[in-house]
């Protein structure tokens, strides 16, 4: 139940900046929201790297925190979890000035598949989801029936089945008052928000078009550990396996697709794609190493989306639109030739790997409302939509995606199931479920 830290944090780390999140207009129940000196109590769901990390993100988010339950499949991920925190917290000058805390004792340090429910069970108010994304449609659900304020990280599903689960959740969390932010953290990177409203603005005119890329070298895999089931080592080795990860079009490119639902506010209402997977290491599990997506958005509007994970090719990552009036290099901060921001600037911003953090907790402690469980839920089904196209070969609408029988996480998982048997998915032969 750990995610690992993948070139996000080093193709962002440099560009930083501080935003405000963007959050919808809703009517919240009284009493629901924390005060302004009220502690945020933070359980952790998920102790890989990205957990891990995410948890000294809130610690040097706003004063008054304190990390006090965490949970994962496997002890040595929760032991080093425990470490790690301990560390940060002694030797961080920002956590120290926030006065913030670990308080982990062993016996609120949770192993195994149920590690979840034993975290939501503790005195938390502020849950971190940073789980592979299959179990997200699973604890989700779970984390907003037990009245939790929640930073998921993204994608928050792998299928329709499972977008189908969070999407109720996330009416549910609006029902109860509940403050959810995601961890599509450009939408909290004041560069991006600047940009993306001068595109809303008019800048560029009516959108057209644009395209967008997370084509980098093969990412890692990892080996079997002693004594480990077929379950254990594939959620240890989980980018390998859609049934947990989603592919790498899901799992990584969902950041580039979801600054294109941004920038159109919406989504694709169809996609026609291809991928395929090259010979390589059956340790990097059954997914594509390529995917080329044809989004269309009505209207005869379209968009490319492009994904590769192979070594030694040309590699980029980022996001471009084009209107009626000019174009846009968003990643670039570029509109219509004029960069927004320089190098300078940038550096002195703050990490958006903080500010989301740091505008949830102001949300929970003001009483403004905040819910991005929608956004990055629908963004996730636009990449689900794509590798759809791409594993079958047809084209593939919004409803079809969203009304999918596809249901890939096994039921009643336990360490000891026995699972399918995975195939690479074959264009023209795979059926579109």
């Amino acid at each position: 139940m750990s995610e690992q830290p993948t070139t996000r944090r080093d193709f962002l780390k440099t560009t930083a900046v501080a935003g405000t999140a963007l959050a919808a207009s809703l009517t919240l129940p009284s009493g629901v929201h924390a005060a302004g000196s009220d502690t945020i109590k933070v359980g952790i769901i998920g102790c890989g790297g990205r957990g891990t990390g995410a948890g000294e993100n809130v610690l040097a988010a706003a004063p008054n925190v304190k990390i006090v339950a965490i949970g994962d499949a496997f002890e040595f991920r929760v032991k080093e979890c425990q470490k790690v925190l301990r560390r940060f917290v002694e030797k961080d000058d920002n956590v120290k000035k926030h006065g913030n805390a670990v308080e982990l004792p062993d016996e609120r340090c949770f192993v195994g598949l149920d590690a979840y429910e034993k975290v939501l069970g503790c005195d938390v108010n502020y849950i971190i989801q940073a789980t592979p994304p299959g179990f997200r449609p699973v604890h989700i659900p779970a984390i907003i029936a037990a009245g939790k304020n929640l930073f998921t990280e993204k994608p928050v599903g792998v299928d329709g089945t499972g977008i189908r689960k969070v999407l109720a959740a996330a009416e549910e969390a609006d029902k109860k008052g509940l403050r959810i932010a995601a961890g599509t953290q450009r939408r909290h990177q004041k560069a991006y928000i600047e940009t993306l409203q001068r595109l809303h603005d008019g800048a560029i005119g009516e959108l057209t078009g644009g395209r967008c890329y997370w084509n980098q070298n093969i990412l890692w895999k990892r080996d079997r550990m002693p004594g480990m089931t077929d379950v254990g080592y594939q959620i240890h080795n989980w980018y390998g396996y859609p049934w947990i990860c989603g592919d790498h079009i899901v799992e990584q490119h969902v950041h580039n697709i979801d600054v294109l639902n941004w920038a159109f506010r919406g989504h694709p209402t169809e996609a026609v794609g291809m991928g395929f997977r090259t010979p390589r290491d059956p340790g990097y599990g059954v997914i594509y190493d390529f995917f080329a997506i044809d989004f269309g958005w009505g209207n005869g509007v379209h968009t490319l989306s492009e994904c590769r994970q192979i070594s030694n090719c040309a590699n980029e990552i980022g996001e471009y639109v084009v209107g009626t009036k000019g174009k846009c290099h968003v990643n670039a901060y570029d509109v219509n030739g004029q960069r927004l921001f320089s190098r300078e600037e940038l550096k002195k911003h703050t990490d958006p790997y903080v500010q989301e953090h740091t505008d949830l907790i102001e949300c929970i402690r003001s009483g403004k409302p905040i819910n991005e469980l929608k956004q990055v839920a629908e963004s996730t089904l636009t990449a689900i939509m794509g590798r759809m196209s791409a594993y079958t070969g047809k084209k593939v609408t919004w409803q079809q995606a969203l009304n999918s029988k596809e249901d890939l996480m096994p039921h009643n998982l336990t360490m000891e199931t026995t699972l399918p048997e995975w195939q690479v998915a074959i264009p023209g032969k795979t059926p579109l479920v």
